[in-house]
C-alpha cells in the first residue's frame, strides 16, 4: 500500500519537507514561506553548547503543532520510542500508522531525522528519503517489530497528519508572529537541556566556537537549516506585504529584506572551510539583526491589532 501523489520536498529542514510535501498531498494552498513561518519554524533557532547537529531537531514542539493547525494541518502523536521499546508497543505503532494509511492520512517518523511514511508492504513500514539520499539515518523502510533499519539508537516519534479547516491569513499572521517574539522573550518554554533559543542560541553557539567546543558538522548543519528559515522568513514578509498597505506594508517589507541578510550571514557561517574566528562577528551580526527584527515583529502586532 502507497500513497499517490505524496512527495517530500528537499528542503534542508527535513520536518519542513515532510510537511509541505503533506500540504500539498491534502490540496491545502499554502506557500513555502507560509509553511515555515506561519507554523512559526522560520523564527526559531536552537543551538546545543557544543553546536551539535541535533539543534534543528530537538525542541519543544507544542506551540509548533498548534499554529500548524492553523495552516490546515491537525498533528496525531503516535508515541516516542527507544531501544527498550517492546515488540508490543512498536507493534502498536505499526498499526496505528497502517490505519492512518489506509485512511489516507500520511505520516512522519522521527529518529535522527525526519521522513514522510508513505506506505507499507508485507514487510515493513515505507519512508521517504530526504534528498533523495542515501544515509543510514534516513533508511527507505523500518521492518516490522524489529526497526533494524534504525541501527543501535533509537529516539523514535511517530507522528500522523489529519487535514483540518485552515484559519483565517489574519489570524495564521498575527499568532505565528506572537511565537516569533516569544521564542525570543521566553526561550526556556521552548528549549531541552543543554541547548538554547534565541539570542541565548547564538551565545552557546559564539561561545563554543570561542573555546574550540564547536563540533564542525554541527556548525554546518545548524547554519545551512537556520539560513533556509531565515529565507522563508523573508518570503513570509514579502507576502504579507503584498496584503497590506502603507504603514504595515512598509515595515514588511524591511523585515522581509532584514532576514534575507541574517539567512546570507549564516549562508556564510556555514562554509567548513571558514576559520572559526572569522565566524564570531559573523554571529555577532545575525544576532543583532534578529533581535532588531524581534522589535520590529512588536511593532507589526501592534499596528495589525
Amino acid at each position: 500500500m502507497k500513497i499517490e501523489n505524496l512527495k517530500m520536498p528537499p528542503f534542508n529542514t527535513s520536518l519542513m519537507g515532510v510537511l509541505k510535501g503533506i500540504f500539498d498531498y491534502y490540496d491545502i494552498k499554502i506557500s513555502n514561506g507560509m509553511a515555515y513561518a506561519g507554523s512559526g519554524h522560520a523564527f526559531l533557532i536552537n543551538i546545543h553548547e557544543v553546536v551539535c547537529p541535533s539543534g534543528p531537531y530537538c525542541w519543544k514542539y507544542d506551540t509548533f503543532y498548534k499554529l500548524l493547525q492553523n495552516l490546515g494541518l491537525e498533528t496525531i502523536n503516535l508515541g516516542f520510542f527507544h531501544n527498550g521499546s517492546t515488540v508490543d508497543e512498536r507493534k502498536k505503532v505499526e498499526q496505528a500508522s497502517r490505519e492512518h494509511l489506509d485512511a489516507g492520512i500520511p505520516g512522519l517518523a522521527q529518529n535522527m531525522e525526519n521522513q514522510t511514511i508513505i506506505g507499507y508492504d508485507d514487510k515493513g513500514l515505507l519512508l521517504v528519503r530526504p534528498w533523495c539520499i542515501e544515509c543510514d539515518v534516513t533508511p527507505p523502510m523500518l521492518t516490522f517489530e524489529t526497526w533494524d533499519e534504525f541501527g543501535k539508537e533509537i529516539h523514535a516519534t511517530f507522528l500522523a497528519f489529519k487535514k483540518v479547516p485552515k484559519k483565517d491569513d489574519a489570524v495564521i499572521i498575527k499568532e505565528s508572529l506572537h511565537y516569533a517574539v516569544d521564542l525570543f522573550k521566553n526561550p526556556n518554554q521552548y528549549s531541552l537541556e543543554k541547548y538554547r533559543i534565541g539570542s541565548g542560541a547564538y551565545d552557546n553557539w559564539i561561545k563554543a566556537l570561542e573555546q574550540g567546543k564547536a563540533h564542525a558538522h554541527g556548525n554546518w548543519w545548524n547554519a545551512t537549516v537556520w539560513s533556509e528559515c531565515r529565507k522563508m522568513a523573508a518570503e513570509y514578509f514579502a507576502e504579507i506585504a503584498d496584503k497590506y498597505k502603507d504603514e504595515i506594508s512598509s515595515l514588511t517589507k524591511e523585515l522581509s529584506a532584514q532576514y534575507m541578510d541574517i539567512a546570507d550571514l549564516f549562508k556564510q557561517i556555514s562554509d567548513k572551510e571558514m576559520a572559526a574566528e572569522k565566524k564570531i562577528p559573523l554571529l555577532k551580526q545575525a544576532k543583532a539583526k534578529d533581535e532588531e527584527a524581534v522589535q520590529k515583529i512588536g511593532v507589526l502586532l501592534k499596528l495589525l491589532d
